[in-house]
């Protein structure tokens, strides 16, 4: 009778041990499954449309063309090299797009237009960048941001079609979607096409903000949108043609190149900066709730390795984080100039996916005299008058984002329409 125990025991233990090890193995299996497929994910690259050259370069052809380009307008090539004795492979080169076309014995580039910061982008928010010429390829550089905003018809003049090229961060004030908007003017008004090579928008995955209301139209702010309105470049450019926004209703002869494997969601990376004071991920994703105080008296970074990452002022109280701002690339003259400020340090919050108010107005209330806080620019920037006098009657952050909600919604059914990407 107990050998009999035992032996049915031995055959319990024995099932038992044989389920726990195929159950181990299945779950091993699918372990390794969802290890390939998030590995597969991870893989996938995002390809901007400035490096899809079979998509557009065919265009160009037996062209006269401009590009509008600044540093950020790069391309991947692939070129065969050694990678060990007698093998060949091929490995990925960085190359600037001006200098790829124009090496291009079929496609005549005459011209390139710069935007705001220059060709180069050496040059700091604001400040008037000349004209000039590339000292690699000798072709004259036309600026955007100097005598004229709008390409004139003499320097289009000759031109068969223009190529737009920057990357752009998804911000309502940064200057590109303006230099956009008045490059697709004066193409419509010359009946010369215009071509987006569409990138990445790094701040595409919401949309937030008050939205501008057209009595406050300016160069940092043209069209009835809100700050962040979650478009890449090309999919603003449709919109611009598509709501008639230039200048008397007319409209451009639009072709956009679009991005592979991308969607509003997508994580990107962006290798070159976009603008001198936007160095890194963290500041890209932070100017849209730091942007504001470009119109007050508190200095948002800039004059230090650490822009729209965070903010301060002398006349704060005294407190354990402190900076000096003083002239260093892309801030000749920040705010509070080797002064010593105290403030809020940002530099390491989480990615955020809506503008915080927060920190706007903790400042406001750290100033010792409230009515020099604002700047002559505050509302060009806020797109209205609205968000200075919410803030000075006291409204809270949330109180304050209510108000924005009804053409948020608005916005949301026009942009829709426009949409490149899922």
């Amino acid at each position: 009778m107990i050998l009999l125990k035992l032996r049915k025991s031995t055959y319990l233990f024995l099932f038992l041990l044989m389920n726990f090890q195929l159950i181990s193995c299945a779950q091993k299996v699918q372990n390794k499954k969802i290890e390939q497929k998030n590995t597969a994910k991870e893989i996938v690259e995002i390809i901007p449309a400035a490096s899809r050259f079979n998509l557009y370069t065919d265009l160009l052809k037996d062209k006269n063309v401009a590009i509008v380009a600044n540093q950020t307008s790069v391309v991947q090539i692939l070129q065969r090299a050694e990678v060990a004795p007698n093998i060949m492979g091929s490995k990925k080169i960085t190359q600037h797009l001006v200098d790829y076309l124009n090496s291009k014995k079929n496609i005549n580039v005459q011209k390139v237009f710069a935007p705001e910061h220059g060709f180069r982008g050496k040059a700091d928010a604001a400040e008037f960048v000349k004209d000039g010429k590339d000292a690699k390829t000798d072709l004259p550089i036309i600026s955007l941001y100097g005598k004229n905003k709008k390409p004139t018809a003499t320097q289009l003049k000759n031109i068969d079609v223009v190529v737009f090229d920057i990357q752009d961060v998804g911000v309502r004030f940064y200057t590109y979607i303006s230099t956009l908007h008045y490059v697709m003017e004066a193409c419509a008004e010359a009946a010369i096409p215009v071509i987006i090579l569409d990138r990445p928008n790094p701040n595409a995955h919401y949309i937030d903000g008050p939205t501008l209301e057209m009595e406050h139209t300016s160069f940092v702010g043209k069209h009835p949108v809100p700050v962040v309105y979650g478009l890449t470049i090309g999919e603003y450019g449709k919109m611009i043609n598509g709501e008639k926004w230039l200048k008397n209703g007319i409209q451009c002869d639009l072709t956009v190149i679009p991005i592979e494997n991308y969607n509003h969601d997508s994580e990107y990376h962006l290798a070159v900066r976009p603008s001198p004071n936007l160095p890194n991920d963290k500041s890209i994703n932070l100017y849209p709730s730091l942007g504001f105080f470009e119109g007050t008296t508190i200095n948002a970074g800039r004059g230090t390795e650490f822009q729209f990452q965070r903010y301060g002022a002398p006349f704060f109280q005294k407190t354990d984080f402190s900076y000096t701002p003083k002239p260093n690339f892309g801030a000749k003259y920040p705010k509070h100039r080797n002064q010593l400020c105290y403030g809020v340090d940002l530099s390491h919050t989480k990615k955020i996916s809506a503008i915080n108010l927060e920190w706007l107005i903790d400042a406001y209330q750290k100033t010792p005299k409230t009515e020099k806080f604002f700047g002559s620019t505050f509302t060009i920037h806020a797109g209205n008058t609205k968000l200075q006098q919410q803030i000075q009657e006291g409204l809270s952050a949330k109180e304050i984002r209510k108000t924005w909600k009804k053409d948020l919604e608005s916005f949301q059914q026009i942009r829709v329409n426009y949409l490149i990407y899922d």
